[in-house]
């Protein structure tokens, strides 16, 4: 759902493995299956999924560690920072 919501918003998705560490370990504290991932997902997805439609200068979010045990805000990467690397 997230990785078509991206797609559809013509942004990428990208999950540093620190965060899908933090991620597993969220999910193994929570005693959760498929669901529990879902909802930790959603969790750090919400604000992203709501603000990117409307902003078309995003070229990729970068979903951390800190983004997901600190609740920081993700890494934006901007289509002219993309073509500048």
């Amino acid at each position: 759902e997230f990785a078509l919501h991206a797609v559809n918003h013509n942004f990428k998705l990208k999950f540093t493995d620190g965060a899908i560490r933090a991620i597993a370990e969220q999910a193994m504290l929570r005693k959760t299956g498929a669901r529990g991932l879902r909802s930790i997902l959603e969790e750090i997805m919400l604000d992203i999924m709501y603000d990117l439609p409307s902003r078309q200068d995003v070229a990729e979010v970068i979903i951390s560690e800190d983004v997901v045990s600190k609740k920081e805000q993700p890494l934006l990467v901007f289509h002219n920072q993309k073509q500048a690397s």
